[in-house]
């Protein structure tokens, strides 16, 4: 009788090397069998990041081929979907990499009952993180709820050797039937905008590799000083292809530690913020509500601003504010923004305009081609000030003076708005090329002649507000 394949679930792995569960499935000698599964949870994503994910998943399968292998795609209920799988093949085994935010964990846990119900081995492995989320504790034992004691306990760990990518990956003798990638429709919520973003993005293993080398070579000796500035190009860029695991975090890592060990000092920013996104996954593990309600239950007695007027037209990039709105056009047209803007658009949000973060939050998750779950909800509840280790309720941004610090000469603001320039530049134009059609904005509009609200007003509202708060 032929050995039984092992079906390898691939979700946010999108790669060869360092995969443990792609390795650990070759290393039983078995046929490996690669499936993806459009679930409803992956499908719920929004417009951008399912757009690119599907790029991902055409990229792997192509990968894959060059193993001698190739992707099985199905699209259905998971649990359902992988055991059809396995009783087309013969499968007896199901392996995966874990993921820690509450809807995967949610289903990953049916999945594995499930398969284990049905006779079948279910095993996961972690491929997504340095560290798993509950290996990490203080030294009374629970989790870490500020950054930097948790830097601290696991900046001397050491994350392992990175696996080696497979030369060949066994098949079975018959491969099961797939589904066409075509079919799934994965960027008709993009819209017009798809054939812009595309311009932007850097899909792919040896891409996310290729990214990784360019910015060990030649920028992370001045990260630290450079990351900041809007208009330079002082940052890894990576987020995009950790998202979808097209390189690993450890790969990361131990390029940038390679570096601070011979010598560029500022590489330990970088490992900072890699381990940045660990310490968000470490809190989404532990208080999985930061994903969906205030990390501070107090916040949830602050008077946020629902949904309006003033909210669409900061989604719109009309806020009148030229280096908001340039991070947001940034957004919309590269799928990706500055880490900066992220910052200084999260707080005007929530502060100058009191409007919730949660708002904020699902546009991100909308429009960023590097949404992550852990990251993003994070992100905004520290902007806000209703997460952990969060920004204190009296920092808010002034988006004028930010401006002249991280963007002095205007390039980033000329980059992203173009109703201001006499001669815009294509990227600026290109804005008004991928917004949906129904917002009716044209570049002959021209630019909101006055802010929603005065940045000296709104920072006074918003300190009454916060006071308010902490006095109630």
């Amino acid at each position: 009788m032929p050995t039984p394949p092992i079906l390898y679930w691939m979700r946010r792995d999108l790669r060869l090397a360092d995969n443990p569960a792609l390795s650990a499935a070759i290393a039983t000698g078995a046929p490996v069998i690669p499936v993806f599964v459009l679930d409803p949870e992956t499908e719920a994503q929004g417009a951008a990041p399912l757009w690119r994910l599907g790029l991902s998943i055409a990229q792997i399968a192509k990968d894959l081929e060059t193993k001698g292998s190739r992707l099985i795609l199905r699209k259905g209920n998971a649990l359902d979907a992988l055991k059809t799988l396995a009783a087309e093949t013969g499968a007896k085994t199901v392996m995966w990499n874990r993921l820690y935010d509450p809807v995967a964990r949610t289903r990953d846990t049916d999945v594995k009952d499930g398969l284990r119900q049905a006779g079948l081995d279910a095993s996961s492995h972690n491929g997504h993180l340095l560290f798993e989320p509950w290996t990490v504790e203080t030294g009374k034992g629970s989790f870490y709820k500020v950054y930097t004691p948790y830097w601290k306990a696991v900046r001397d760990r050491d994350p392992g050797a990175a696996l080696p990518e497979p030369s060949v990956i066994p098949a079975p003798e018959v491969w099961p039937s797939s589904e066409l990638l075509a079919s799934w429709d994965l960027g008709r919520a993009m819209g017009r905008g798809a054939d812009v973003v595309s311009a932007h993005v850097t899909v792919g293993e040896a891409a996310a590799r290729a990214r990784l080398d360019a910015f060990i070579d030649g920028r992370v000796d001045r990260y630290n000083s450079a990351r900041d500035m809007l208009a330079e190009d002082g940052t890894s860029r990576l987020s995009e292809n950790l998202t979808y695991g097209e390189i690993s975090t450890r790969t990361a890592y131990l390029a940038g530690r390679a570096a601070l060990e011979r010598g560029d000092t500022q590489a330990e920013t970088f490992l900072k913020e890699l381990v940045w996104r660990e310490f968000a996954y470490h809190l989404v593990y532990h208080t999985p509500r930061i994903t969906t309600e205030n990390w501070r239950p107090e916040w949830d007695q602050f008077g946020w601003q629902t949904d309006g007027p003033q909210a669409e037209s900061w989604r719109r990039a009309q806020t009148g504010l030229p280096v908001v709105d340039a991070g947001l056009r940034e957004m919309y047209v590269t799928g990706y923004m500055h880490n900066r803007a992220r910052m200084l658009v999260a707080s005007y949000l929530t502060k100058h305009l009191l409007t919730h973060w949660k708002i904020g939050e699902a546009w991100f998750a909308d429009c960023l081609i590097d949404w992550d779950p852990a990251s993003n909800a994070m992100g905004w509840q520290w902007a806000a000030g209703s997460g952990p280790d969060a920004s204190p309720y009296f920092r808010v941004f002034n988006p004028e003076t930010q401006a002249e610090k991280f963007d002095p000469k205007g390039h980033y603001r000329r980059r992203w708005i173009a109703e201001q320039d006499p001669n815009p530049q294509p990227t600026a134009l290109s804005y008004f090329e991928a917004i949906p059609e129904s917002w009716n904005m044209n570049v002959r509009d021209g630019y909101p002649l006055r802010p929603l609200i005065d940045t000296s007003e709104g920072r006074v509202r918003a300190l009454e507000a916060y006071t308010a708060l902490k006095s109630g």
